[in-house]
């Protein structure tokens, strides 16, 4: 059998690689980039909203995959996983090659950064290699004329052998060209003749000795210089990824064996075995260097704004006050800006509930249907969006402000040497950030960690940061009994303090598990990985605004909604079904009651907080309703009333403190342990993720219930 692709053709395509091809004339172009270079935008700008998402074939790495048409002709678009290389040190290299070697993509796009384009060219180089119909779209254009970055874009054309077409996609520049040009690679208009990488005379060598065997096998479909490289190096992964795509097991042509096994022991008598990977990356950076000068200019003075910037930004010495103090500002916007939209929601929604009232007695409902649908399942739907709307409105606008600044990798940059420090990867300060917003969006995240044991370390610790859904139980205990009877000034100051410093005990939380699980259940080593920082960028207010209360606010609210409705009906019956005259709820929170007064909380709480498990944004839902006599929810048309019913029900500063704690040291939610179950593929590690978390808070809360009582502060 010959080294060819399958004959199925579009169909295998569609199956192996999981395309959604409209018919077997859609054009299959694959997007390639390193991350950070504007590669989703272009993604975007193109597809739109003809996008949809799923993971690649038997792995977890996630796929986006979108449309366009043009000249009546339609394009599928394939946005390939951001990589700095293609030699398959990672799962998302590994997709990336592959698809590009079987996918039989009828033209690569390769999006590089016109600020950084010789970093970016050894990815080109590396995909011409494999392919000949590519282009390059040198993206941030915009940004390369602010910082007086000037390229020849003609020139860069004729040294590469390639299409070049400049474009700035969030804007839409160029992205017409982009589309032309595409046309006319795909169509065989225009046939690129990429410029052939040089290796030192041995390589090249033994390349010209080894293609011959390689070429009666591989024909044209494979480059033979390319595959006798990665033969060369004993790629396994190239090997697996031939013999399932192409049905061709190379370790059994004994007469290529034979070949390799002769380079190799040349090789190694030279001593060059050992280094050949950096033999390999020697030539492509030189080849780079060299492209690189002939179309530059103004390249020094480029990032000389955005390093002076760093040299405070990521100090020793400023680095980290500077983060804490941009998250303190966040928190302080958030719930100072929170405070007042809160209170008119709730007066709208309860306005609307006296209405709903009014309707169903009007209907001469039932007493019981009226309370459980009302009272019961719209107050806590009216709770939940009164106290979650404003803060997620305000802090995620925020909190995407500084990651399209580009502040949130320089982050991940200033945690990566505490995280080595815990034994972990320096890439869980990203997962982690991630987590901020949603903690299955943070699990999710983890995937971008090569190293399994690393990977299953940030997946069990992602908990330890407080999600969207835990977020307004922290700014809402802190606000009532830590700035609630202290002077306005003053007052609006320490709620923030206060969850901020919730944030970063989550984060030396996250540090000491991280480093107690690498000594015991996942010992090893840290890995090293390259983090690009990416320079700084003027954000696009609207589209952040947009992209921040759609895709992050509105997404989470509506899952809290739907999470509330049900949980709303079942505890409202739980409050109101009664056995021995003692209704469900109240047989719980008494059969909790003494172990919750050890963690300086009670009963209530600590099954309110089980009954949450669904999502966490209906634990305090469940408390007001658990203290209502009529277990109803109270119509709470501010925090101070809430202070008010807390305090009647025995609440104090202790009780805050330990239920902030708890909020942000528990198991997590249903859907993030769904996830974990799915990325993981384990039920002991789903578990283990349940356990660890609740052990930590139930002994932080522990402690600090027995402190103040020994000390006599409460």
């Amino acid at each position: 059998m010959g080294l060819t692709k399958q004959s199925t053709g579009r169909a295998a395509l569609s199956e192996v690689f999981n395309l959604r091809l409209g018919s077997t004339d859609d054009i299959v172009v694959a997007l390639a980039g390193n991350p950070n270079t504007g590669k989703s935008t272009v993604f975007n700008s193109l597809t739109g909203l003809k996008q949809h998402t799923g993971n690649w074939p038997g792995k977890t790495i996630t796929n986006a995959q979108g449309t366009y048409s043009y000249q009546n002709k339609s394009y599928i678009l394939v946005d390939l996983p951001g990589t700095y290389s293609l030699l398959a040190s990672s799962v998302e290299e590994e997709l990336a090659r592959d698809f590009i070697c079987f996918g039989n993509p009828d033209a690569t796009v390769v999006v590089a950064d016109a600020t950084c384009l010789e970093r970016n060219l050894n990815l080109v180089l590396q995909i011409t290699e494999i392919t000949s119909r590519v282009i390059l779209c040198v993206n941030l254009m915009d940004e390369a004329r602010r910082k007086n970055i000037s390229l020849k874009l003609d020139r860069l054309s004729d040294l590469l052998g390639i299409p070049v077409v400049a474009t700035a996609a969030r804007s839409g520049q160029g992205l017409d060209e982009l589309k032309a040009t595409i046309a006319k690679v795909a169509s065989g208009k225009v046939r690129p003749k990429p410029v052939k990488i040089t290796y030192d005379n041995d390589l090249e060598a033994l390349i010209s000795e080894l293609e011959p065997l390689i070429q009666p096998i591989g024909g044209h479909e494979l480059n033979s210089s390319w595959l006798a490289l990665r033969l060369l190096e004993g790629d396994e992964s190239l090997l697996r990824s031939i013999k399932d795509q192409l049905a061709y097991n190379l370790e059994e042509d004994e007469k290529l064996q034979e070949g390799l096994a002769r380079a190799r022991a040349r090789l190694d008598e030279n001593k060059g075995l050992g280094d050949l990977r950096d033999r390999i990356v020697t030539s492509l950076v030189k080849t780079a260097e060299s492209v690189s000068k002939r179309v530059i200019t103004s390249s020094e003075k480029a990032s000389y704004v955005d390093r002076k910037i760093d040299r405070i930004l990521t100090s020793k010495t400023f680095g980290i006050p500077i983060m804490i103090g941009l998250l303190g500002l966040i928190f302080w916007i958030t719930i100072e800006g929170a405070n007042i939209p809160s209170e008119l929601l709730a007066k709208g929604l309860f306005f609307i509930e006296e209405r709903l009232l009014y309707i169903f007695d009007q209907l001469a409902s039932p007493v019981w249907l009226k309370d459980m649908l009302v009272l019961g399942v719209y107050r806590t739907l009216a709770w939940v969006v009164s106290v979650m709307l404003p803060p997620m409105a305000i802090f995620f606008p925020l909190f995407t402000l500084l990651e399209d600044l580009g502040y949130l990798p320089r982050v991940a940059f200033m945690l990566d040497y505490y995280f080595k420090r815990a034994c972990a990867h320096g890439k869980q300060a990203l997962t982690m950030c991630m987590g901020f917003g949603c903690n299955a969006a943070g699990v999710v995240a983890c995937r971008i960690i090569d190293s399994p044991r690393e990977r299953l370390i940030a997946t069990i610790t992602n908990n330890f940061v407080p999600c969207n859904g835990r977020f307004p139980i922290l700014i809402a205990m802190a606000s009532i009994f830590i700035g609630g009877s202290l002077a306005s000034g003053l007052g609006s100051l320490l709620p923030s303090l206060a969850v901020l410093a919730s944030i970063i005990l989550g984060v030396i939380i996250t540090l000491f598990v991280s480093k107690l699980l690498s000594k015991t259940i996942l010992k090893g080593l840290p890995s090293s990985f390259t983090l690009e920082l990416p320079p700084y960028r003027r954000p696009q207010v609207g589209r952040v605004l947009v992209r921040s209360l759609l895709d992050r606010t509105l997404f989470v609210l509506a899952r809290a909604i739907m999470v509330a409705a049900p949980a709303g009906l079942i505890i409202w019956l739980m409050a109101n079904v009664k056995a021995g005259g003692i209704s469900l709820l109240d047989h719980g929170a008494g059969f909790l009651d003494p172990f919750a007064r050890l963690l300086g909380m009670d009963g209530y709480i600590i099954l309110a907080f089980i009954l949450g498990l669904p999502a966490n944004e209906i634990v305090i839902p469940i408390i007001i309703m658990s203290y209502m006599a009529t277990g109803n929810i109270l119509e709470l048309d501010s925090l101070d009333a809430l202070r008010e019913l807390l305090v009647a029900k025995g609440w104090t500063w202790l009780t805050a403190i330990c239920t902030m704690i708890f909020t942000l040291n528990h198991w997590p939610c249903g859907t993030t342990l769904f996830t974990i179950r799915k990325e993981t593929q384990s039920l002991k590690w789903t578990l283990l993720s349940f356990a660890i978390p609740t052990i930590t808070g139930i002994i932080i809360c522990f402690l600090v219930a027995s402190g103040a009582r020994l000390l006599g502060l409460v």
